[in-house]
Parts: structure tokens; C-alpha cells; sequence
């Protein structure tokens, strides 16, 4: 892997990387709620609506959530920690989170919140990330290093998680 703040996977790490998210966490893209969640979400996670989001006009608590979950995943992965970014069907990434978004460095390679296509978060060794899922509008957080620096203040922005470790709460 390169040097690079923000490296484009080449080829065989390319599919090394998504060939192994697939076979963990059993992704199965799919436009149909039937076959939602689209990832076995780990045991220690925590899934939260985005549907309350885009009708915000000025974006506030959108930003703030991007905010929240970038610091989580930068912390959860430690000063000289590597994240894997995953556009589904598109470039992946990775990357130093410590060494991007801040003044005079490179932007984040995607976003958290899910525009259009699958936006996946991942440590070297997939035990914490993020899995944005555009079509049910969701976001599941993972890793309990990361639950335990963000879940309170993603609550704040969105409410109580709709599943925990998987499994949906019943409707109150």
C-alpha cells in the first residue's frame, strides 16, 4: 500500500478488500426491503434511521452526524490508524483519517451518509466502520470503540437506533 494520505486501491487489493467485506459481513446489495439489512450488521452495532434527514433545508444535523461519525472513526482507529473507504461499484480508498478534512489537507474520500450508493468505513481489520445503506436510508455503526465515542451524540441527531447487533427494536 502506498505512502499516500489518500490512496486508490489498486486491482488485486481492490477486490481483496471487497472480496473479503463480502464473505464477513454476507453483503447483499438489493433495492428490495425484503432483503434488508443488506450486511449481517456484527454483534456490536447499532443502526440508525437517515429518513429524518433529508428534509432538513439547511443541513445542520446532516453535518453534524458526517462530523460525529468522521471524529469516531478517526479516534477508533488510532494516531496512525488506516481506513478503508467503499463506493459500491466504484473506487475504494485508503486512507489516514487523522491526516484529511482538517485545514490544508485532503477531504475525506466519501462521506458517512449513504448519496446514492453503498458508502462503507472500514479498520484494516474490519472490526470498526460505518455501512451507509442509500435505499433503506440507514447507517450502521460498528465496533464498540466506536459505539461507545459516538452513539450518544448520533441519538441526539437521529433517535433511538432502529436495530441493535442486528436486531430490530419493536415499534413503540
Amino acid at each position: 500500500m502506498s505512502d499516500e494520505v489518500v490512496a486508490e486501491l489498486e486491482d488485486t487489493e481492490y477486490r481483496r478488500v471487497w472480496d473479503r467485506f463480502y464473505e464477513e459481513f454476507r453483503f447483499r446489495p438489493s433495492v428490495y426491503p425484503a432483503h434488508w439489512p443488506a450486511i449481517t450488521e456484527p454483534v456490536d452495532s447499532a443502526t440508525w434511521s437517515l429518513r429524518s434527514l433529508p428534509d432538513e433545508p439547511d443541513y445542520v444535523r446532516l453535518d453534524r452526524l458526517v462530523e460525529i461519525v468522521k471524529q469516531g472513526l478517526t479516534s477508533s482507529v488510532g494516531p496512525h490508524g488506516r481506513l478503508f473507504a467503499l463506493d459500491w461499484q466504484h473506487p475504494a480508498y485508503q486512507f489516514s483519517p487523522q491526516d484529511v478534512g482538517g485545514p490544508e489537507q485532503p477531504d475525506w474520500p466519501l462521506s458517512p451518509y449513504p448519496d446514492g450508493d453503498y458508502f462503507i468505513f472500514l479498520s484494516e481489520d474490519f472490526r470498526v466502520g460505518s455501512f451507509g445503506h442509500p435505499w433503506e436510508e440507514s447507517l450502521c455503526l460498528f465496533g464498540q470503540q466506536l459505539l461507545d465515542v459516538v452513539s450518544t451524540d448520533v441519538e441526539q441527531i437521529l433517535g433511538a437506533p432502529v436495530r441493535r447487533s442486528g436486531r430490530r427494536f419493536p415499534s413503540p
